[in-house]
């Protein structure tokens, strides 16, 4: 099909579309047809001038518009018929009396030229298939042979005037081609009008659409997206704080374990490198103070072992002051259970003091 020529129609043109249509090429321009109706309209007035140019009848021809075009770009059958002589053709009338009576499938013949209202087109056969080249369609539509003479038929029934081309048409590529194959053809062709108001409907439904998006999903649906991602964004940072809080926690905790675990005996496992919760922490104070005690509770078992010893018995004994830590302070009784603030308080101090001595080394080294 694209090897067929087929020009679309331009203004009026539809008389010079309908000739290159028919003979496959660019082979008549507007120029050239306004020529041959120039030629026409001076052959005309010659001959009302022979029954005198002071006659009513050849003033009233020169005020008339030429018969054979116009300014919108038409041209009449005999600058068609005139065209076509120059290379040999002939147009009969399809429907006359004198054609029909010769009985002629219209199958066997090569072309038609049809007109109505001031349009012209052609229908050709091209190899062994017939095609409506009609210059209002969007493409060549194909027409089979047993619809050929329906549709004719319809044509007429329309009112249009159908002519047969008589002669041998000029080569053409198309003619060739579709000698050796057949095409098929899926969609038939549309009329450029209906196709034009089709392509405008679909701009008016993109452009309304285009409309409906820019409203919803433009700057409406960017705002809320902005303030979707400012409040995720303001989520994560918060989540972000709370992460490095809790890190710092625990990194204070573990310096604190650190430097107490150095003043614990072996048998208490190390903290180095372990992250405790505040209730192990506080099973492990308890049990470092509980050891303490113990510890004191038999240093006086013994004091009080040896004062017997040396005291004669009967003899009132002096009760003995309790031992002083290294900074002489007075060790608490033993018989005085700690309370559980003063463990804290107590754990809390040697915590900050391990912390303190861990620095001041750290900057020395």
């Amino acid at each position: 099909m694209e090897s067929i020529f087929h020009e679309k129609q331009e203004g009026s043109l539809c008389a010079q579309h309908c000739l290159n249509n028919l003979l496959q090429g660019e082979y008549f321009s507007p120029v050239e047809l306004s020529s041959i109706a120039h030629q026409l309209d001076e052959e005309e007035r010659m001959r009302m001038a022979e029954g005198g140019v002071t006659s009513e009848d050849y003033r009233t021809f020169l005020q008339q518009p030429s018969g054979n075009m116009d300014d919108s770009g038409f041209f009449s059958i005999q600058v068609i018929s005139n065209a076509l002589k120059v290379w040999g053709l002939e147009l009969i009338l399809f429907n006359s009396p004198e054609y029909q009576r010769l009985r002629i499938d219209p199958i066997n013949e090569r072309s038609f030229i049809c007109n109505y209202k001031e349009h012209w087109f052609t229908v050709r056969k091209l190899g062994k298939q017939w095609f409506n080249l009609n210059s209002l369609l969007t493409g060549p539509e194909l027409i089979s042979d047993t619809y050929l003479a329906l549709f004719l038929a319809q044509l007429q029934q329309e009112g249009y005037s159908i002519f047969v081309v008589k002669g041998d048409l000029p080569d053409c590529e198309a003619d060739q081609l579709l000698q050796m194959i057949r095409v098929q053809q899926m969609h038939r062709p549309k009329l450029i009008g209906e196709e034009l108001a089709q392509l405008k409907e679909q701009r008016v439904h993109k452009t309304d659409l285009e409309r409906v998006l820019e409203t919803n999903d433009g700057s409406g649906m960017l705002d809320e997206d902005e303030e979707d991602l400012q409040r995720a964004l303001a989520l994560s940072r918060q989540e972000i704080d709370m992460e490095d809080e809790e890190a710092d926690l625990r990194r204070a905790i573990q310096l604190s374990m650190q430097g107490s675990s150095r003043n614990i005996s072996q048998d208490t496992p190390q903290t180095s490198g372990t992250t405790l919760t505040s209730e192990e922490l506080r099973k492990r104070r308890e049990a470092y103070f509980e050891k303490q005690q113990q510890q004191q509770q038999q240093q006086q078992q013994q004091q009080q072992q040896q004062q017997q010893k040396i005291d004669p018995p009967g003899q009132i004994s002096h009760p003995c002051e309790g031992p002083t830590t290294s900074s002489g302070a007075r060790k608490s009784d033993p018989g005085d259970a700690m309370s559980e603030e003063d463990m804290l308080q107590a754990a809390v101090t040697m915590s900050l003091e391990t912390v303190r001595n861990n620095l001041k080394t750290e900057g020395k080294k």
